[in-house]
């Protein structure tokens, strides 16, 4: 009988990442807010010597030294760019041996076909898991297809009645 027991409630991974993902969330923000308090303390007056009135500022704390200043000389960087064909290498590709231009359909069919297609996604698996409804209170993706696609529809059959009845005036008119 007490194996028969079964585990009322299972732990839902998306809701303990999330868990876990706040709680680091909140131990930043403290650290932030200790860093910031830190940094809000008024700094120490530097106090000058009353032995010697003219004499150099003497600090509580030691501090570090002044940064150098930066040279004004520019700093260069190599940069390994791309071999360029000639121009004789490039026109020989371009043209045929006629000297018509060359067309490559099937790079135009791969173009325009890219182009229509959507971007991949990042993360395949939770685009499935959102699209079958896995998440408690989101509504299935099919679900809002639907309701874009029955929108279109209606607006497009809305128009075209509204054409419809313009020009159905505009010949009655005349």
């Amino acid at each position: 009988m007490a194996g028969a027991k079964k585990k009322s409630k299972q732990v839902d991974p998306i809701s303990e990442r999330a868990r876990a993902l706040n709680d680091q969330i909140a131990s930043l923000e403290a650290e932030i807010k200790k860093i910031d308090s830190q940094l809000q303390t008024p700094t120490k007056p530097k106090l000058r010597s009353t032995a010697i009135p003219h004499g150099a500022t003497v600090s509580r704390k030691s501090e570090p030294p002044a940064p150098k200043p930066k040279s004004s000389e520019p700093v260069f960087e190599e940069i390994k760019s791309k071999t360029v064909p000639s121009p004789e290498e490039a026109a020989a590709d371009r043209y045929n041996e006629l000297g018509v231009r060359k067309y490559d359909l099937p790079a135009l069919w791969n173009r325009i076909r890219n182009h229509f297609r959507s971007p991949t996604t990042s993360n395949p698996r939770l685009v499935n898991y959102l699209a079958a409804g896995g998440v408690q209170g989101l509504r299935p993706l099919r679900y809002e297809k639907r309701v874009a696609r029955n929108r279109f529809i209606a607006l497009a059959a809305g128009l075209f009645l509204l054409l419809l009845g313009i020009i159905l005036t505009y010949i009655h008119l005349h």
